[in-house]
């Protein structure tokens, strides 16, 4: 659903408790959930105390199903290519790994990733090269930061690559890598393509047939407003049959005699038998909500308020913005001269403002001289208010000032 009209803020507000107590603007960690999404998971944590966690579980069969169609809707996918995991770190490990396990990836062959990889994403990748004898490549960035998409072509024209891993949205800066151009250049080269999207998804369209990725994970914590312990998976209905997942179950499989198992089709072979069906509940909830107000207008109103934030910034004195891109999202990074990053968090919070900063462990290939090691990180999201911002800048100015 695409709502072209803007969000109403008020309402918003009013429909999500958090936003009376604190001025949140560190969604890229975190987002406040809506009262509806809290009821969903408190509701059931009742009913199973009520009725036990089988027997609530079955009651709610329906919706959990309504869950996988409405976790395909948002990202363009088919229901038979979805499954609901307890984050994105898991649902890559699945894929990832089982891609590996599969015999996707062996001895001399190169997997191809970005200089804004995510920590938990990268580290997927040297086990895999410790076990297969693959070995990582990284595709150099243009001057934006971005991909380097001849670079890119580069790469995919030089001897074996099992698969590119890219990511859409870094966690450390807001600018977007053009994923939809990369995954072409992927598919002409008939390379897999993993795509880590868990800072786009929620704040900003993704569409896996445009983008043409094979694999996609995401989380329901960031921008899509759900619980904790919630992530999204999609893996293309065609590459399915190339992944034999770890840690299958009772439910991912089926346990044909003592010397055999069977995977489940399509997306089901990642599906664990023991999750929260609480969190998934009030995943439900919120990726609905998401959909309610269509992402195109999420979009609209979260790059309005990261723009104005970063303007605002970038008028003070010894204060640097570090994002980067032709395009950018809802993640605002900075520094401020003379002063420690985690103490420009600590002094927001102070003030009623929750931020974050993020450092080199988390982007060891981007976060490095001669750029900043550590920066302030702010991510408004639509429900959020100028009056917010402008007291976050508030808080910057006067750390500046001394």
């Amino acid at each position: 659903m695409v709502v072209t009209g803007p969000i109403d803020v008020d309402a918003e507000r009013a429909a999500t408790p958090g936003c009376s107590t604190v001025a949140h603007v560190n969604n890229a960690g975190a987002s406040l959930p809506t009262t509806a999404t809290l009821d969903a998971v408190v509701d059931h944590l009742r009913l199973e105390a009520e009725r036990g966690g089988y027997e609530a579980a079955a009651m709610v069969t329906d919706r959990l199903v309504d869950l996988r169609a409405s976790a395909s809707r948002l990202i363009g996918a088919r229901p038979e290519e979805m499954a609901i995991t307890g984050s994105d770190t898991q649902g890559w490990t699945k894929a990832l790994w089982g891609f590996a396990l599969a015999g996707g990836v062996r001895r001399g062959q190169r997997l191809l990733t970005d200089r804004i990889a995510y920590d938990s994403h990268y580290l997927g990748l040297l086990q895999v090269c410790e076990l297969t004898g693959a070995t990582i490549e990284v595709v150099s960035s243009s001057g934006d930061g971005t991909i380097d998409l001849d670079a890119l072509d580069l790469a995919l024209d030089i001897d074996e690559v099992a698969l590119v891993s890219l990511t859409h949205i870094g966690t450390h800066r807001g600018l977007i890598n053009p994923v939809e151009e990369a995954g072409a250049r992927c598919r002409a080269a008939g390379v897999p393509l993993f795509l880590d999207a868990c800072q786009s998804v929620g704040q900003t369209p993704v569409d896996v047939g445009r983008i043409g990725c094979d694999v996609l994970t995401a989380t329901g914590r960031k921008w899509l407003r759900g619980p904790r312990g919630t992530g999204l998976l999609f893996v293309r209905e065609e590459f399915t049959e190339r992944i034999s997942p770890p840690g299958i179950d009772g439910r991912s499989a089926t346990w044909d005699d003592a010397q055999h198992y069977t995977l489940q089709p399509g997306a089901g072979r990642f599906v664990d038998f023991e999750v929260s069906v609480a969190g998934h509940l009030g995943l439900g909830s919120a990726i609905d909500h998401t959909l309610s107000l269509g992402v195109d207008a999420i979009a609209a109103r979260v790059d309005h308020l990261a723009e104005r934030l970063r303007h605002s910034l970038v008028g003070i004195g010894g204060v640097a913005v570090h994002d980067g891109g032709a395009r950018r999202s809802g993640i605002v990074t900075f520094t401020v001269d003379g002063t420690a990053p985690e103490e420009v968090v600590a002094s927001a919070s102070s003030a009623g403002i929750n931020v974050s900063f993020t450092e080199t462990a988390a982007a060891r290939l981007d976060l490095t001289a001669p750029r900043p090691t550590s920066v302030v990180r702010a991510s408004p999201h639509y429900y959020n208010t100028e009056d917010e911002l402008d007291r976050l800048v508030d808080v910057v100015g006067d750390l500046e000032r001394g």
